[in-house]
Parts: C-alpha cells; sequence; structure tokens
C-alpha cells in the first residue's frame, strides 16, 4: 500500500518522543491520527500520577500537528493483564517488570487491536527500536542511541505486532528528537523524561503496594546466620538492593555497605552481606522459563549468543541450553551481578533482539 494511502494510529503519550514520531510520519506521507492511552484510574486527590498533564501535552501537539486524537480508557485492561500479575510475582518474592507486561497485553495486544478497529491499517509508538523484514519474518533491532535502546522491554512482540508497528525514532538519538521538536515548535520539545512505574509514579514504593497485599515482617540475617535486624516484607526488597535497609552501623562489622543477597521465603528471611563484591551477588549462570521468540520459531540449542538481564546493561556473552519444555539455562562467558528473579534475560545476536523470558 502506498504509504500517502496508509492510516497509521500514533500512541502519543504527551511526551517528545511520541510527538516526534507523529510528526516525522506526517512527513513521510502517512495519514496520521493519534490515541492517547490512560492506564491507571488514580484517585481524585492522587498528585503522583499525571495522565491528566499528559493529556493536555498530547492534545496541544495534536493542535500543533492538525491531527485527530483519540482518547480511550484501558484501566480495566490494564489492571487484569499487567497489575494483577505484579501483585502475584511480589506475593512469591520476584521483581517483576510491568513495562515488559504492559508493552506485551496493553500496548501491542489491547491499542493495536483498538487502532485496527477505528480503520488503522497499523499504529506507530515512540520506542527507540527498529523493525527489519529479513527473508520471511519481522526482525525487532537494536535502537541506533545505545543509551535508549528499548528493545529490553519489547522482546515478546509477536510476528503479527510486528508486521502493523511503525517505529518511526529508532534510527535516531534522543538529542536528535529534541532538536526536531523544537525546530517543528512541538510543546514537548523539552518535557522532562517519566521515570519509574507508571502507576507508582513518586509515591513511596512501600506505602503503595500496603495498599494491596498485607506485610510479613520477618528477619533480616547474614550468610552465616546472625541476625542483625528486621525486614518490613520480602515483597518490599530486591537483589542487589543497598538502600533502606536500615542497618548501618552494626557493631563488630566494617563500615562497608550491606546488600540484599537472597531471599529465603520458606522461613520469611531477607539475607544481607557487606560489599558490592560479595560472592553471593554473583552469579555465572541462571534459569529462566516462560521463553518468547520473536521470529516464533526457537532457535537450535545449545545457542551461543548474548543477553542482558537488566535495561542499560551492556550485552553479555553466554550460552543457552534447554533445560525441558519450559525451562532454559543461561551460562555466562562471566559472572553477571545481581541476578533477579522476576526481571527479564533478553538474548541477541548482533544488533537483532531474538526473544527473552522470566529469571526463575
Amino acid at each position: 500500500m502506498n504509504e500517502s494511502k496508509k492510516r497509521v494510529i500514533v500512541g502519543l503519550s504527551g511526551g517528545v518522543d511520541s510527538s516526534v514520531a507523529a510528526l516525522l510520519l506526517l512527513e513521510q506521507g502517512y495519514q496520521v491520527e493519534a490515541l492517547f492511552m490512560k492506564n491507571w484510574e488514580e484517585e481524585d486527590d492522587d498528585k503522583h500520577c499525571t495522565s491528566a498533564e499528559d493529556l493536555v501535552s498530547a492534545q496541544k501537539v495534536c493542535e500543533k500537528l492538525n491531527i485527530k486524537l483519540h482518547t480511550i480508557n484501558f484501566s480495566k485492561e490494564y489492571w487484569d493483564t499487567v497489575f494483577e500479575n505484579f501483585l502475584v510475582e511480589h506475593r512469591l518474592g520476584r521483581t517483576p517488570n510491568p513495562d515488559v507486561l504492559c508493552n506485551r497485553e496493553i500496548k501491542f495486544k489491547t491499542f493495536l487491536n483498538y487502532a485496527l478497529e477505528l480503520g488503522a491499517d497499523c499504529i506507530a509508538t515512540g520506542h527507540y527500536v527498529q523493525n527489519a523484514y529479513h527473508i520471511n519474518h519481522h526482525q525487532l533491532h537494536k535502537g541506533q542511541d545505545p543509551n535508549k535502546d528499548q528493545s529490553y522491554f519489547l522482546y515478546t512482540l509477536t510476528q503479527n505486532a510486528l508486521s502493523k508497528s511503525l517505529f518511526p525514532i529508532g534510527h535516531l538519538d534522543k538529542p536528535t528528537v529534541r532538536k526536531i521538536a523544537k525546530n517543528a515548535g512541538l510543546p514537548t520539545y523539552l518535557k522532562k523524561e517519566s521515570m519509574g512505574i507508571c502507576f507508582i509514579g513518586k509515591r513511596n514504593f512501600k506505602q503503595f503496594l500496603n495498599r494491596f497485599m498485607p506485610t510479613e515482617p520477618g528477619k533480616m540475617e547474614t550468610p552465616e546466620g546472625k541476625i542483625i535486624g528486621q525486614h518490613d516484607g520480602l515483597m518490599f526488597y530486591t537483589i542487589g538492593q543497598r538502600q533502606g535497609l536500615g542497618i548501618g552501623g552494626q557493631s563488630n562489622t566494617d563500615n562497608a555497605a550491606w546488600y540484599v543477597v537472597k531471599k529465603d521465603l520458606e522461613r520469611n528471611v531477607l539475607m544481607v552481606a557487606q560489599g558490592k563484591d560479595h560472592p553471593l551477588l554473583y552469579k555465572t549462570s541462571l534459569e529462566a522459563t516462560a521463553l518468547h521468540w520473536i521470529a516464533e520459531i526457537p532457535p537450535q540449542f545449545p545457542l551461543t549468543c548474548s543477553a542482558k538481564i537488566r535495561y542499560r546493561q551492556e550485552d553479555v556473552p553466554c550460552t543457552l541450553e534447554r533445560i525441558d519444555a519450559a525451562t532454559y539455562k543461561v551460562i555466562f562467558k562471566m559472572p553477571q551481578w545481581a541476578v533477579t528473579p522476576g526481571q527479564s534475560v533478553v538474548f541477541y545476536q548482533h544488533n537483532t533482539c531474538l526473544g527473552g523470558g522470566i529469571i526463575h
């Protein structure tokens, strides 16, 4: 289909990235409309969510670009498919990544289906990734800007979603995106980036989780079994955490910082140790489940590739072996720091994101 005839709906967040995505598509001749998604129901007195401000920004961008803005509330879908999972994972002592699930369930499923119902041929977002077609399938490539590449959060995309998705800014770096926005007079060109989990915003994490699940305080122990404090509930802590432990100044210890090294769910014990380089913080392998392959055809195993266990980490060489139908073992060439159950491990070959899974 000729691009000038293609109708695309851009997921407009009210930020600079999606604003420039819409602008670039217009310049390329697409018929562009926008959709603002509300994914979380704030309380009337909630000062931490910015959806109202973001909507105003999206409206101003659409006025500037002279494109139609649709608005939709996906809060129920978000609760059912993302937030419930977030709570379950925390109850199990893991540290989930809701951004990964939001992309899979909301942006590239619920939003995509809704846009198609509105008559769109495809959707577009302001993600820093690139879509490529190779031989007979779509590939997800890293964004050109290594500091902004978001393929880590998009490894669950399907062939269907990729075939109907555009990423107009994936070949640009962030300073260039801001410059384009400024030159075009877009009101979002100086807007700060949103950080953290969308439904928590700037509020206190512990206070937020306490609204939805009971706490189970317990003992804080060293690897040698010495009790040195109390934890507020295992769900509040993550492997490698240093801040907020409240155990500084212990007698008969040096001044090295304390880190969370393990969660003992059976005994409800939080294990902590001193020093960022403590051996318990390093793992040479991990097990992963719920693997998804973007090509939708599993590779041959064992697979030599590279992986990330967290966003903005450099790719690290590894070998992926299949244990059984549901479980895989990732063996790293070099020990990895703070491998965190519930987070994602994402696999790459050079610039191509192969897929990923959940650290078990």
